[in-house]
């Protein structure tokens, strides 16, 4: 279909979820330009659901949208199980990503990303085999930074594992690992086997256990591909699925049921998507599916994109998978759905909480038609008892 013009950058480098560290910075640079004039003075929202969830956050020049999304849904999940929410180290689950992928890339020889990037279902994994700690005991800021700069332990880490893999003893020592694991640890901090939170001791592991309270298993992954039996399991076929993990493949429309029947139950809901489209909108707000290409937009046609709703291609399973297969769908960037609004015309639109900052004309939210997550989401994230019991039993969960 048609391309936000920094798409070839896009796939070149992965960008976002992926493994060049300045891809934040340089995509959210590049979206400024999907911009109209009058866009907040003309969109006129109305909240329908808009369920609790934790402060903005920013990830700085890292690729680590998929730890902030996902943890940003745990702490909504212990929202609405009725805890007191906490601030979860997004860093610790990114440092703890960065120690597995170094060991299977080493097991892969080298075939597998590498990198920031990582998937959603890396955040429950982490939590099940790590556990949780706060982001107050764990910054990940420990050369004098006051935001995420990780390009420079990305390269050394890189050239570490690629020594690793050259294997110039002929045999491989257990020492790799432990100088993998320093220089992740001199850049981001090594992580406390004991720390106090509101005076009580705890471990990482005990922590997740007595304060986080949530089961990881409780959470799956879904997607829509044509080209795999729907509800069964495929493996989602992105780079950053460095643990190739399987998710569930249901009918396109599901999503967006799936999405609605979380919603309403008081679920929030995880989502990774592209978010190359020229109809993406950072600084309004606002990503929909325009009945145009852009490149048979008029000049006037793309400066009024935003300013206001506008009608929408409809969306086929064929449409979707094409554009997945041919890489002009993309695993840009992971988010947080928080709940429904509709527009003056009574068209719905999900709350999706972001994670570049409160920079943008909502404060750090988006506003998402379900065209757009019907054609460009890569998977969601929720909790099993989000899903309507029809789809749950077609998916035998």
């Amino acid at each position: 279909m048609y391309k936000f013009p920094i798409k070839s950058f896009v796939i070149a480098t992965a960008i976002f979820v992926s493994s060049n560290n300045f891809a934040q910075d340089v995509l959210v640079n590049s979206l400024k330009v999907n911009a109209s004039e009058k866009s907040k003075e003309n969109f006129k929202f109305t909240d329908v659901i808009n369920l609790a969830n934790t402060s903005v956050k920013n990830q700085g020049s890292s690729g680590t949208c998929w730890s902030y999304a996902a943890n940003s849904f745990l702490e909504s999940e212990m929202i609405r199980m009725g805890k007191q929410p906490v601030e979860l180290s997004q860093i610790f689950s990114a440092r703890n990503v960065y120690l597995e992928k170094g060991k299977n890339y080493v097991r892969m020889h080298g075939a597998v990303t590498l990198g920031d990037g990582g998937s959603l279902h890396d955040v429950p994994n982490m939590l099940k085999k790590y556990g949780a700690v706060p982001q107050e005991v764990y910054t990940g800021l420990n050369y004098g930074t006051s935001k995420n700069k990780f390009a420079e332990m990305a390269a050394l880490i890189e050239g570490l594992l690629k020594a690793a893999v050259a294997n110039p003893n002929g045999e491989l020592t257990p020492n790799w690992e432990k100088a993998y694991a320093a220089v992740i640890d001199s850049y981001l901090g090594q992580v406390p086997e004991n720390f106090t939170y509101k005076g009580k001791n705890y471990t990482p592991q005990t922590f997740a256990k007595e304060v986080v309270g949530i089961n990881p298993d409780d959470y799956i992954e879904m997607s829509s591909f044509t080209d795999h039996p729907y509800y069964t399991k495929t493996m989602l076929m992105v780079p950053d699925n460095w643990s190739f993990d399987m998710i569930y493949n249901v009918k396109m429309d599901d999503m967006t049921d799936v999405i609605d029947n979380a919603l309403n139950k008081g679920y929030t809901v995880a989502w990774a998507t592209d978010v190359s489209e020229k109809s993406f909108s950072w600084k309004n707000g606002v990503a929909y599916v325009p009945t145009k290409t852009a490149d048979d937009m008029t000049t006037e046609e793309k400066a009024e994109m935003f300013n206001g709703p506008k009608p929408e291609m409809q969306i086929t399973p064929e449409m979707r998978q094409r554009d997945f297969d041919n890489y002009q769908t993309t695993d840009d960037h992971g988010m947080h759905i928080v709940g429904l609004a509709k527009d003056q015309d009574g068209k719905e639109y999900y709350i999706v909480k972001n994670s570049w900052g409160a920079t943008n004309d909502y404060k750090g939210y988006l506003y998402v038609t379900k065209n757009f997550i019907k054609y460009k989401t890569t998977a969601l994230m929720v909790n099993k008892g989000a899903i309507p019991a029809a789809i749950a039993k077609k998916m035998g969960v």
